[in-house]
């Protein structure tokens, strides 16, 4: 599963420390918009590397409907999600993740996913989306 560098996000970070805000509402809005960020940077990435036959994967791509905590840590996981139902290409169902993994897996580095494309236009959309839900959590 991909990370994200939280470069960016030191000031806001700080300023939500002091206030006790670091979980939360404001934590998770801001998780939230991050996340919807970083599933239009993989969609926007696997389209551009041709990571599809029909589509069903990059569709699929998506996250649940709030944060998850994990010891101190609140996160979101995005990833492609449910059962592609076969078809012209394969004759049985197999797993979203499972064919974005085996694309990883065959395409090596730089092929979509795993690649620093889709990480660089996750940050450059996922920061400033998670910074403004920020100052409206403020207002």
């Amino acid at each position: 599963m991909a990370r994200f560098d939280t470069r960016g996000l030191d000031g806001v970070l700080d300023e939500m420390k002091r206030e006790g805000q670091l979980a939360g509402e404001a934590a998770d809005a801001m998780l939230m918009a991050g996340a919807e960020q970083v599933k239009q940077a993989w969609t926007r990435s696997a389209q551009e590397y041709g990571l599809h036959f029909t589509g069903v994967m990059i569709k699929s791509i998506d996250y649940p409907n709030k944060p998850k905590q994990i010891g101190d840590v609140r996160s979101i996981d995005i990833y492609p999600q449910g059962t592609d139902s076969g078809g012209k290409h394969t004759k049985k169902s197999i797993r979203n993740a499972e064919k974005a993994f085996y694309v990883n897996y065959k395409r090596g580095k730089g092929s979509g996913w795993n690649d620093p494309t889709a990480d660089k236009y996750s940050e450059e959309m996922a920061i400033p989306a998670m910074i403004a839900a920020w100052e409206n959590y403020k207002k």
